[in-house]
């Protein structure tokens, strides 16, 4: 089972100074540029333009604070708190903070290669919900307790998770149970 602390992930500056990013898991692109696919927590602190990222689909959901405008290609959007949306890294995107400093889940990833999938679940103290391989948690808020899927058997090893900390999916299928809200990510491969 691995569990992955927020708390001890490296933030990097964005190129435009505009904020900061903590990369929660990547694979790099066989030719060293980029990624196949990343999932990252950001603190937008600054309004601007985003990079613009060629062949890559991205995926933005606010976990805290309440809103985010995107512009995108021309047309304006307003992000709500955990409701993904998805867009093209081709296009041209700007960001304003109507309501101040937001933080937002992203993932990329590299089109016709591979596909990602955000979705923000409720956890229950007596419904665990699996955490599958090619799956990533994130708590965004309250609290929880992960445990080694069912497959580990009795005694199987658990942890406390804090805020924004993730767990990563196996075959085994940890389970995740508490009381909050949780991003599960998921990323395969392109059909």
């Amino acid at each position: 089972m691995q569990v992955i602390r927020y708390s001890r992930l490296k933030p990097e500056r964005w190129a435009n100074g505009g904020g900061v990013t903590r990369t929660v898991a990547a694979v790099k692109a066989a030719d060293g540029d980029g990624w196949d696919w990343r999932i990252s927590i950001a603190e937008v602190t600054t309004a601007g333009p985003f990079s613009v990222m060629p062949g890559i689909e991205r995926l933005i959901t606010v976990i805290d604070g309440d809103l985010l405008l995107l512009e995108v290609d021309g047309g304006e959007h307003l992000l709500e708190k955990y409701r993904p949306f998805r867009f093209s890294g081709d296009a041209a995107t700007n960001a304003a903070l109507p309501t101040g400093n937001v933080m937002d889940l992203g993932v990329v990833a590299r089109s016709g290669k591979f596909k990602a999938y955000t979705t923000v679940i409720e956890l229950s103290k007596k419904r665990p919900h699996p955490v599958f391989a090619d799956q990533y948690a994130v708590l965004l808020q309250g609290q929880a307790t992960v445990e080694e899927g069912t497959a580990s058997g009795p005694g199987a090893a658990a942890a406390a998770l804090s805020r924004f900390d993730a767990v990563a999916g196996s075959d085994a299928a940890p389970e995740l149970t508490g009381r909050g809200f949780v991003a599960i990510v998921s990323i395969g491969a392109a059909h």
